[in-house]
């Protein structure tokens, strides 16, 4: 039983240096990568005729994302009239090594390619579209093939093109639902406000669902406190302060975007309360803003006040 459990053991481990070939070498320095470093460097700076040097005359480029099977590439004068209009088209670009990333030149064992080194990189590339203010801040993955003369001959690019749906879009005015001065669901908000006015906790709550978040300045990001929390904290609210009134100023919206068929009212209010402890009469400019559901129910509530305003 002994010699059987050495000899499977044995064989395992051939098996498992079997399955491992390796398929040549991993820079991480090479000329290759100073190559394409000085070429994106040169992007940035908008040197059309300095990241001409670094290219091939063959040189194409790529979408990596791109599901067309017949996508020709873009040639060496596409890609340099590229140059000229993110300079012309992009403020405050940037390409920078993603953190903690570093790039690769790797040589190829395989006949296809013994005359050239891929770097694959890891970016970050920012921006500012200057004619719609739309932000480029993404993650870039790229593939360069350079070729024996240390030239670029191929570019195949991986990044998020919703950034660029978005600038499409933004060069053009669009509609995206419809304001309302007066709806129910205004009327909503105004009966759960001035019931809270009037201390009148239960009713003010039930215009909630059972589910909503309330949010405000104070909540940690991606924190929420659910309906019973939000009772216990405006009962505590209620022994320190008496609420004097509670005034719209102006008039509140409601919001029904056609995108993600969102409902919102957005109501701006004065909170009028005097402190217990010393009577203090203090006033503070309100912002809220509800979310509801198909059923008229308010799902979540994002508070802007200044809890500070409370304290002095």
């Amino acid at each position: 039983m002994k010699k059987f459990v050495v000899f499977a053991m044995a064989i395992s481990t051939l098996i498992g240096y079997s399955q491992k070939k390796k398929n040549g070498t991993i820079y991480i320095e090479h000329p290759a990568i100073n190559t394409v470093e000085s070429m994106t460097k040169a992007f940035v700076e908008g040197d059309s005729t300095k990241v001409s040097t670094f290219l091939a005359d063959d040189f194409k480029s790529y979408n990596g994302t791109n599901t067309n099977k017949d996508a020709k590439g873009r040639t060496k004068k596409d890609f340099l009239g590229g140059v000229d209009w993110w300079k012309k088209n992009v403020n405050y670009l940037s390409v920078v090594r993603s953190k903690g990333a570093y790039p690769d030149a790797l040589n190829y064992k395989d006949s296809d390619n013994d005359d050239v080194t891929w770097v694959q990189t890891w970016e970050d590339i920012s921006g500012v579209h200057n004619k719609t203010g739309v932000k480029i801040d993404m993650p870039m993955h790229r593939l360069f093939v350079v070729n024996k003369n240390n030239k670029i001959k191929t570019l195949i690019t991986y990044n998020n093109g919703n950034v660029w749906t978005n600038v499409r879009e933004s060069y053009v005015d669009r509609k995206n639902g419809n304001i309302y001065k007066n709806h129910e669901y205004i009327n909503i908000v105004r009966k759960m406000v001035h019931a809270l006015e009037h201390k009148d906790v239960d009713n003010a709550f039930s215009f909630f669902d059972e589910k909503a978040r309330f949010i405000d300045l104070d909540t940690p990001r991606g924190e929420f406190r659910n309906l019973d929390e939000e009772k216990t904290n405006f009962n505590k609210f209620l022994e320190a302060f008496d609420i004097t009134s509670i005034d719209v100023s102006g008039y509140p919206d409601f919001l029904h975007y056609e995108q993600g068929n969102s409902k919102v009212v957005q109501s701006w209010w004065t909170l009028r309360v005097t402190r217990k402890s010393d009577k203090r009469k203090i006033d503070i400019p309100l912002l809220l803003i509800h979310d509801f559901n198909d059923d008229g129910k308010i799902v979540r509530e994002i508070a802007y006040l200044s809890s500070k305003l409370l304290e002095d």
